[in-house]
């Protein structure tokens, strides 16, 4: 079967350019690879295109805009996930670019397709009451409660992305003092988090009760399974949170945010600490950001805070007495006399 010099790209860029030699974890291969499967499937739903056939001369300017196009139209997707996929396509025409100089006009009017300008959602939080009543959902008299217990409180006290949860192993844990889990980030950036005194001590009952300890072999184990005892999925801790979240909805009268991801839970840890004067610096090293400027929008979002510092800046102007005209006995002779 003849090939294609699109195929033979793509797959040295996937296969061999992100991993080896940009060194991308397998979560931002997956997510190109995304990008791509899309891609696509569009292109053999035009015109019923076969795969097969696509050659770099076809991956043009009108081709990526319909692409772009159908995202927003046939699948609905946001005008943010739009620019993500458009910016993995920019990523695929740098790197074939210098690999084909004879299309260099053509991948260059690619590289100038713009992002689209997007409006940016409130962030959404939980209050700390909200989260101490969604912490008391789960049964701890079973097994599986206990466990999601300690999901939902490490998921909170430490800050973590949801995949860096998915990572976390028995031996990424420190229970002896200082208490601390090892978390890896974006970019492969590993951190140390601390614990809680309290989440320490459930996480020690929680390890012990897996018996984690008693084989050597289980410290590469994950530290949260399913029932296969495989590792948890994003959409497995996201169906855990929405469950207990839909529990605590009519269990109380505290207002919830209509959908709680994994991701609320860092930005309410993060808005937490905010609220209780810790430094930005601290909270940015703590999340793992690069800059801080990523970590000034829980600043930005914490309408709490500003209220506070509003209303210790205002001033009380109290604006002088007005004398009531009708007790000007002058005035009232002179009005009187007009009227004459």
């Amino acid at each position: 079967m003849k090939t294609t010099d699109f195929a033979r790209y793509l797959t040295s860029f996937l296969g061999s350019y992100l991993p080896t030699l940009r060194n991308v974890s397998s979560n931002t291969v997956s997510s190109y690879s995304d990008t791509f499967r899309l891609f696509l499937q569009y292109y053999q739903s035009t015109a019923s295109n076969r795969i097969e056939r696509l050659t770099m001369k076809q991956f043009n300017t009108e081709l990526i805009s319909g692409f772009l196009d159908w995202l927003e139209k046939e699948r609905n997707c946001s005008v943010s996930t739009r620019n993500q996929r458009l910016a993995c396509i920019h990523a695929f025409v740098r790197y074939v670019e210098t690999e084909l100089p004879e299309n260099l006009f053509e991948l260059q009017k690619i590289m100038a397709i713009p992002s689209k300008k997007c409006t940016h959602e409130n962030m959404t939080y939980l209050s700390v009451e909200a989260m101490s009543v969604l912490l008391n959902e789960p049964d701890i008299s079973i097994k599986r409660g206990r466990r999601d217990l300690m999901l939902l409180t490490l998921l909170y006290d430490s800050g973590a992305r949801v995949q860096e949860l998915i990572n976390l192993s028995v031996k990424d844990v420190r229970t002896s003092a200082p208490a601390t889990i090892t978390l890896l980030g974006k970019g492969r950036k590993i951190r140390s988090i601390p614990l809680m005194s309290r989440t320490n001590k459930m996480l020690v009952q929680y390890l012990k009760e897996q018996q984690f300890w008693e084989i050597p072999e289980k410290l590469d184990s994950p530290l949260f399974f399913n029932s296969r005892n495989e590792r948890l999925t994003r959409a497995g801790i996201t169906y855990i949170i929405q469950k207990y979240v839909d529990k605590a909805k009519n269990n109380t009268d505290i207002i919830f945010p209509e959908k709680v991801t994994p991701h609320v839970f860092r930005h309410t840890k993060a808005m937490h600490l905010l609220q209780s004067n810790i430094n930005l610096i601290y909270i940015r090293d703590f999340l793992g950001h690069v800059s801080i400027t990523t970590t000034e929008i829980y600043a930005r979002a914490d309408s709490e805070t500003k209220r506070k510092a509003l209303e210790a800046a205002y001033v009380n102007a109290e604006a002088p007495i007005q004398p009531d005209w009708n007790d000007d006995k002058n005035l009232m002779v002179w009005l009187k006399n007009i009227c004459k």
